[in-house]
């Protein structure tokens, strides 16, 4: 596999990185951009009681997983020569990428909850948009 690149991951960066991605969501999810749409794309009600329940494992769990996310970037960043040329090429790589996995991956699940393109959109461009901050923290943070 490719852990012989692991030794070579900057895991201070990857870590900063993906605290960066997760933070995003702070702002995304938020009031002042995405947050009333995705309520209702979700059909989430906001005054039952138990929504908000266990939600100190689904932080974790988000991390965990933007952190393994922001490794494979890192990885690719290592395998994916391009990626060390400058920060316009960062950028087409990962808007690229993003858009061929995360987007899609959660649009499949979403086209089989019949959410609507709404939330397809909030929760893939998300992702696209955390996957690019991570891609260009790594990559240009020397």
């Amino acid at each position: 596999m490719f852990t012989y690149l692991f030794p070579l991951l900057n895991w201070l960066h990857i870590v900063v990185a993906a605290i960066a991605y997760f933070a995003l969501g702070a702002l995304w999810y938020s009031k002042i951009l995405f947050a009333n749409p995705w309520i209702k794309g979700h059909g989430i009600n906001v005054m039952d009681p138990n929504g908000k329940k266990g939600m100190a494992g689904i932080m974790i769990g988000s991390f965990v997983l933007m952190f393994l996310t922001t490794v494979g970037v890192a990885i690719l960043q290592q395998l994916i020569p391009a990626y060390k040329l400058d920060a316009a090429h960062v950028v087409k790589y990962s808007l690229l990428l993003s858009c061929l996995f995360s987007f899609t991956t959660i649009s499949v699940g979403y086209l089989y909850n019949k959410k609507p393109l709404s939330v397809h959109l909030i929760d893939g461009l998300y992702h696209v948009v955390g996957i690019n901050i991570a891609a260009l923290i790594l990559a240009e943070w020397k």
